[in-house]
């Protein structure tokens, strides 16, 4: 079926049809990051004062000013909680700290702020792909993107805590990759892995244009709006767009297909062949895709067998090792990368600096990775871009923070690194489970992925104020052990994709055989 349609696309070629979705996507792109790492901003960690009850005859204040003091009736001086907080206004005018008094007690809420979206973004995957499949790739585009640009702007008119974490949550499990599919499913095959690489560059700019923005405004509520309303200029571009016509054939919607394609052909000044002939190829595409669907795979056989024993992910040996090394190298980019993003009050004393040199830091991060991987591999550049990154964040550990230059020289090295990681690992695991169980294996790391990406405000945000040296410490020590862990995958480059888990033991199988027949022939030439 791929190789069919994708003969279809290289026909119709690159144009404007093909242009129009790498625009859109781009642009959708660029407005995630300031949803994805909101908190940065809108809930950041502020200095505070105790303000006690003006009747009061205070005697002292707490460090922490959670707590006060005062002279009871006896002449014991006697400690009460505060209830009441001046917040520093000099960085940020109102945020939600400041608002809800996100402090003492209900200081861990800054980082749940943050969390609940994280939270939301473990029913995305599953919600995403079931829904795409079912009703189609455009539609779910579009439901999400209503339902994001209502509760971006919705939340800044909202004046309950519990009911903004409720919408959060909503905004995270609607963060969906329906628009990355859509875009690279209209592509022509030769510029995949380019355009793959271009859409993601658009992250790093809306990182930096969230720094900026953040820079100009300081109240939370006007910063909400102002990066939510850009939002509705996505909807043009979504009434422009067609149907992926790789889905429609596959669901049987042929005169829907033929006329997206028809209509591609005519923006790119492309010729398909006549209608007849469309329809035939189009029932081809179709049926290869029911076959393949219902088609036993290899090592069927034993299934039932290997289900009952264990799980298909940890079946043998060989997919076991790949399973956990993938899940741990999602956890730990995950980990890293947004832990990194949400430190900028631990290794800087500039907030919008911090996000606008860290978003510029992906740029090449990003660019950078698709010709090391085509010249080196995948195995070497994933492990060194893990371990080079951890001896840089965890140096941060033992640098005193008052060297600022050197702090943020080494938090800014991390992120260009881990952005490398980020953008390979994507490529690179999809290139190691076998198709049988390639859905399942990257559904498996990208669980662990969210659930990094859940508990990183915490570590960052919560612990960070703290204890400066967490961060540091976590984030290092991840991305040191994800490169080690790294070694014990195989390499993929120039390798034909296994389709099955025997391929695996098979494969290792022969290379065993190789190993020995090479040993052999050195000790014949010795002997010679």
């Amino acid at each position: 079926m791929s190789s069919k349609f994708d003969g279809l696309l290289i026909q119709l070629g690159t144009g404007k049809w093909n242009l129009l979705y790498f625009i859109a996507s781009s642009y959708w792109c660029l407005l995630v990051p300031p949803q994805f790492i909101n908190g940065v901003y809108v809930a950041p960690p502020i200095p505070y004062t105790c303000r006690p009850p003006p009747d009061v005859n205070v005697t002292s204040v707490s460090e922490n000013s959670c707590k006060y003091s005062t002279n009871g009736s006896s002449g014991v001086e006697e400690e009460f909680p505060c209830t009441e907080w001046d917040f520093d206004t000099s960085v940020f005018t109102s945020t939600l700290t400041s608002e809800f008094d996100l402090v003492c007690e209900r200081e861990h809420l800054q980082a749940t702020y943050q969390g609940i979206y994280m939270l939301g973004t473990f029913v995305s995957p599953l919600l995403g792909g079931y829904l795409a499949d079912r009703y189609g790739r455009l539609v779910v585009v579009i439901i999400t993107q209503v339902v994001v640009t209502i509760t971006s702007v919705g939340i800044v008119f909202l004046s309950n805590f519990t009911l903004i974490l409720a919408v959060r949550f909503v905004m995270g499990s609607v963060n969906l990759l329906t628009f990355f599919v859509l875009a690279m499913e209209v592509c022509e095959p030769k510029h995949r892995s380019t355009v793959g690489i271009l859409i993601g560059l658009p992250w790093a700019l809306g990182t930096m244009w969230w720094g900026m923005m953040a820079y100009f405004i300081r109240d939370w509520r006007w910063l909400q709006l102002a990066v939510s309303l850009p939002t509705l200029l996505v909807f043009p571009f979504l009434y422009m767009l067609d149907e992926s016509p790789r889905w429609l054939i596959v669901r049987g919607h042929h005169e829907k297909a033929l006329k997206v394609l028809q209509k591609a052909a005519r923006w790119n000044k492309a010729t398909l062949p006549p209608p007849s002939n469309l329809y035939a190829l189009m029932s081809d595409i179709q049926e290869e895709s029911t076959t393949a669907k219902h088609k036993p795979k290899a090592g069927d056989k034993s299934k039932k067998c290997r289900f009952l024993s264990a799980p298909a992910l940890l079946s043998t040996r060989e997919i076991a090792t790949i399973t956990a090394a993938v899940c741990l190298d999602f956890f730990a980019v995950s980990l890293v990368f947004d832990g990194l993003n949400l430190s900028g009050a631990n290794f800087s004393a500039d907030p919008f600096l911090y996000i606008i040199l860290g978003g510029l830091m992906e740029v090449p991060g990003y660019s950078l990775t698709a010709p090391l991987i085509q010249r080196c591999g995948r195995r070497w550049p994933t492990s060194a871009s893990y371990l080079i990154c951890g001896v840089f964040i965890l140096a941060l550990a033992f640098i005193p923070t008052d060297v600022s230059w050197l702090v943020m020289t080494l938090a800014m090295s991390g992120k260009l690194c881990i952005s490398g990681a980020y953008q390979i690992v994507y490529v690179y695991s999809t290139e190691l489970f076998p198709t049988e169980v390639r859905s399942q294996g990257i559904g498996a790391a990208s669980v662990f992925a969210q659930l990094a990406s859940t508990i990183s405000p915490y570590i960052a945000s919560f612990l960070g104020p703290i204890l400066p040296w967490v961060p540091s410490l976590v984030f290092g020590g991840a991305s040191l052990v994800a490169g080690l862990g790294t070694l014990a995958l195989r390499e993929t480059l120039g390798v034909p994709l296994p389709d099955t888990i025997t391929d695996l033991t098979a494969a290792r199988s022969k290379s065993r055989s190789d190993e020995g027949d090479s040993k052999e022939m050195e000790i014949i030439d010795v002997k010679a």
